[in-house]
């Protein structure tokens, strides 16, 4: 498993590069999100992270995101009490469903999520969303975020996030 990851996290990255060497003078955008949400499997509660997202504009409606951030799992008390973390490295695919670069949004990202606590290892991570852009920067999105690796976890959330050009 660990080998399928490393190969998805390269892929996504050279991909991202790719679109970055070729988006000629398209605007890039640097976006700073609050996730929070349930976990969505047995004995996992409340959810909180962060992330930075930086955004490729292939054109007014299609982006390539790349993100990387932090989320704490809790574990509720009748499992054992506790949290463990993880840091999330994504890139994916944005569409706006309409051609003014703001509006509602469909998103799709897949990557690798590095474990946080000894003996954790790096987790394949795909999170799909809808969501709605303002053109004042501000960002809202429900979200699905899921991390498989001998097993599933995940959480549905929210992301509120600030974007800004560079």
């Amino acid at each position: 498993m660990k080998t399928i990851t490393k190969i998805i996290a390269t892929s996504a990255a050279v991909v991202a590069l790719f679109f970055s060497t070729n988006a000629n003078a398209q605007s890039r955008n640097l976006g700073i999100g609050l996730n929070v949400g349930a976990g969505t499997s047995t004995g996992y509660g409340l959810v909180l992270g962060g992330d930075i997202r930086y955004q490729f504009n292939v054109d007014k409606q299609l982006s390539i995101p790349v993100t990387a951030g932090y989320n704490n799992f809790s574990i509720k008390d009748s499992y054992g009490g506790g949290s463990f973390g993880v840091i999330p490295v994504k890139a994916g695919a944005k569409y706006f469903f309409n051609d003014s670069g703001a509006g509602a949004y469909g998103l799709a990202e897949l990557g690798a999520g590095f474990g946080t606590n000894k003996g954790s290892g790096t987790s394949f991570v795909y999170s799909p969303a809808i969501g709605y852009a303002w053109s004042n920067g501000l960002d809202l999105a429900a979200k699905y975020e899921g991390y498989s690796n001998n097993g599933s976890i995940g959480f549905a959330g929210i992301r509120l996030a600030y974007g800004f050009s560079l």
